[in-house]
């Protein structure tokens, strides 16, 4: 009996991909969660592991092609037993296949890196999933959770599934594995709002492009199709622009003497295997200024005329790559020491440049920061990362002359850019914000404190 298996749910609201390579060929026999395909999307390059073990009948996709959520990627023909069924010769189930890798496309550079081998299971757990209970069929989770599953040496069909219709989620994985404890449920820190009151839900307003000119009038001209990731990044780029009032305030921060100590530290934090930055102190900043004012942690519902305040402090930090710019996220800033913070930003922007950073990587963020100082600049206004409501810009810091105390003396500043929906707060609200960050940029013992 043939069984079709289509592109799932990717989260984070994805609702395409595009195909990068094609693991299998059809005709081999392949186990559960064995590497099936490569896609991209606009948050990371992710390997989607088989559903399920069987013989591949049909592939239906191929490099460079774009698909939805919900089109057919492979179809399987059932296979009853190992060495049945198969081609004369070929593999049975369970068994890696031993061939060379076929070719991609050629503008995608060299090809990714081979996967580890994922760990023994743990012991399993004590709840059975829907899935197990079932007979061992496939169990419902997204690829970078069944991922997860495999790094952590989890077996899926000993998971009981909180998510909808008993979809296992990343943190029922955690939990399995003995790591981060599944969340508890959230608790009413508000009251019912009035629906009566509730304007009508906020939208786009569609504008029609007029057409373009015709360029080869006046000279030659060269067609360049877009990236799959240039492509998303636009139209995110494109809903944001439209859908939030952008508000942009300026500030300096006067970091001479966290340049300074952050001189001193160098040598010695290499030697802790820590390469300090000024990165890493400005996401403590702004860690710690977003609990001061939480309203830009925040997301905005406007159908339900709601602000989603979140009351963890996943943080966003802009990478540009050869493939574009990619914003993965540092989890639990406002809780962890610079230290900690230091060697998983360096971790985490490696992952993103060598391509191996993963859907879990790169989702979650409740606040964005962007640093532009190692290419130059006085300034740059950036455009919010949707659904977020706020993002904070630095450019290069350099020593100028400042009067102090009747005195022109040479002093190191930083400028900063914080852009924010205006919808959620007004001027003042991002002066205060900024200023709670510029503070403790200018004093540096108090994020030192944190070491």
């Amino acid at each position: 009996m043939a069984r079709p298996f289509a592109l799932p749910d990717l989260g984070e609201g994805l609702t395409e991909a595009e195909i990068v390579k094609v693991l299998v060929r059809e005709g081999d026999v392949i186990a559960e969660d064995a590497p099936l395909l490569e896609v991209e999307t606009d948050k990371a390059t992710v390997e989607i592991p088989s559903p399920f073990g069987g013989r591949v009948a049909r592939i239906h996709v191929q490099p460079g092609q774009t698909v939805k959520v919900g089109d057919v990627l492979v179809t399987f023909d059932e296979v009853s037993s190992p060495g049945h069924g198969g081609r004369e010769g070929g593999p049975t189930l369970g068994t890696t296949l031993a061939r060379a890798p076929l070719p991609a496309p050629a503008a995608r550079g060299a090809a990714a890196p081979a996967t580890s081998p994922a760990p023994a299971p743990r012991a399993a757990v004590s709840s059975t999933s829907p899935a197990a209970a079932a007979g061992g069929g496939p169990v419902a989770a997204a690829p970078a959770t069944r991922r997860l599953a495999r790094e952590l040496g989890v077996d899926l069909h000993a998971v009981r599934g909180s998510g909808p219709g008993g979809r296992v989620t990343d943190d029922d994985v955690r939990a399995a594995g003995g790591g981060a404890h599944a969340p508890a449920a959230p608790t009413a820190e508000r009251a019912a709002p009035d629906r009566t009151a509730v304007a009508r839900p906020l939208a786009p307003v569609g504008v029609e492009p007029p057409a373009l000119p015709n360029f080869e009038r006046y000279g030659p001209v060269e067609r360049q199709p877009l990236s799959h990731l240039r492509r998303t990044i636009a139209e995110r780029m494109t809903l944001s622009a439209t859908l939030i009032p952008h508000v942009t305030h300026f500030d300096r921060a006067d970091v001479t003497d966290l340049d300074a100590i952050i001189k001193r530290n160098v040598e010695p934090a290499r030697q802790r295997g820590v390469t300090l930055t000024l990165t890493g102190f400005l996401l403590k900043a702004a860690a710690l200024a977003l609990g001061e004012h939480p309203q830009f942690n925040a997301s905005l519902d406007p159908a339900a005329g709601e602000l989603i305040v979140k009351r963890y402090c996943h943080l966003g930090i802009a990478v540009a790559t050869d493939r574009g710019l990619i914003v993965p996220v540092l989890r639990d800033v406002d809780r962890k020491p610079l230290l900690e913070i230091q060697r998983e930003l360096a971790a985490l922007a490696q992952r993103v440049r060598d391509g191996k950073a993963t859907l879990d990587d790169l989702r979650g963020g409740t606040f964005t920061l962007t640093n532009i100082g190692a290419l130059g600049g006085t300034g740059a206004i950036p455009i919010i990362n949707y659904p977020e409501v706020a993002i904070l810009a630095v450019a290069r810091a350099r020593e100028e002359p400042v009067v102090r105390e009747g005195r022109i003396v040479p002093r190191v500043l930083l400028p900063i850019t914080l852009t924010f929906d205006h919808r959620v707060a007004d001027g003042a609200d991002g002066a205060r914000f900024a200023a709670a960050i510029v503070g403790r940029l200018e004093r540096p013992e108090q994020l030192l404190l944190e070491w």
